[in-house]
């Protein structure tokens, strides 16, 4: 990895962390969901993300997309979170392994295939029995009788590279998941399913040792292919590191981006609303700050009571009761129930 390379991203992770990006509600889920989406999309699936989260959450399929991409994402789901669970044990990755990971990537979609070399099922993870190229006119990948031994080895590389690595060394893990990346991809082990298990085996290293997992955008997929082409040809790995990298800088910065202007969107409507109480109610600008820190608290929430505000925030039950009935009383807030069993909800029209 380039040494501005490794600057630039270590700054932009330090940023990412400290902006706090990664701790807010579900990011963790949104983030695996929108990797899954785009590395099936690079293999031809027009799922959006929206749809993809309506697939894994509500089992709501697209009338807009064939059961062939939806399926896809669906398979691509469940040998995601088998390998986050199974990576995190640290055991060694064996040859049977990565047949596992390459079954539950195929398993609904992978076909039956009859050879010279042999029957073999995609669906199964079956190592390729037959020998393919890069794409119409490209260079052949190596023989098929080859694959076995040249994956046993690379699982022997990669197992003593994940002894030997610092974990707290964040480059150096980059650097390992891009290059198993690379060299799985470049055995290319099966008929088909290639990209997407190469993708997952990287993310999965890249979660064992704890950094961001990186994505590869469909928008990518140009640059991330002319990459893996330029790295075979010149037979340089850095090639392909620095690409990633590149690549990660860049999705790293557009969502610092983003979350920056969106936090000063909120602080906008936050200092508006928080004017608006000093000057329609005469209220101190203090407490209005408070007060408007509760109506952002309620805004995505059915309904609240006194405890909930007094568990979040720390105010005494008085306190709590003072801000809420205020916040009542200036129409922001209704609320039902008796003195015991009180809720507040928000009010959208004041």
């Amino acid at each position: 990895m380039k040494s501005e390379n490794k600057e630039k991203l270590l700054a932009l992770l330090r940023q990412h962390k400290a902006l706090g990006i990664s701790d807010q509600i579900d990011f963790e889920k949104f983030y695996l969901y929108s990797i899954i989406t785009h590395s099936t999309a690079i293999e031809g699936s027009t799922v959006t993300e929206v749809e993809a989260q309506l697939l894994f959450d509500e089992g709501i399929t697209s009338s807009k997309r064939t059961m062939l991409e939806q399926t896809m994402n669906l398979d691509l789901k469940v040998a995601y979170d088998y390998g986050r669970t199974w990576i995190m044990r640290h055991e060694p990755i064996s040859v049977d392994w990565l047949i596992l990971l390459a079954s539950k990537v195929m398993a609904r979609t992978g076909n039956e295939y009859n050879s010279i070399g042999g029957c073999f099922s995609a669906s199964k993870g079956e190592l390729r029995k037959l020998n393919v190229t890069a794409g119409s006119g490209g260079k052949s990948y190596m023989s098929f009788q080859k694959v076995p031994t040249r994956l046993a080895a690379f699982c022997e590389e990669l197992n003593k590279r994940r002894k030997s690595i610092d974990p707290t060394d964040v480059a150096s893990v980059y650097e390992l998941s891009f290059w198993a990346h690379f060299e799985l991809v470049t055995i290319h082990p099966w008929a088909d399913g290639n990209g997407r298990t190469c993708r997952l085996l990287m993310n999965l290293l890249q979660w064992e040792f704890g950094v961001l997992a990186s994505k590869v955008l469909k928008e990518d997929k140009s640059e991330y292919i002319q990459a893996l082409i330029d790295t075979r040809e010149q037979d340089d790995i850095s090639i392909f590191i620095d690409c990633m990298t590149d690549l990660h800088c860049q999705h790293l910065q557009t969502e610092i981006d983003f979350y920056v202007k969106s936090v000063a969107s909120e602080m906008d409507d936050k200092n508006d609303l928080q004017q608006e109480m000093v000057d329609k109610w005469s209220i101190n600008p203090f407490l209005a700050g408070k007060m408007v820190d509760i109506l952002n608290f309620m805004a995505d929430k059915n309904e609240i009571t006194t405890e909930i505000i007094v568990r979040h925030f720390g105010y005494s039950p008085t306190t709590a009761k003072r801000y809420l009935r205020q916040l009542k009383e200036f129409g922001y807030l209704e609320s039902y129930g008796g003195n015991k069993n009180r809720t507040y909800k928000y009010k959208t029209e004041k």
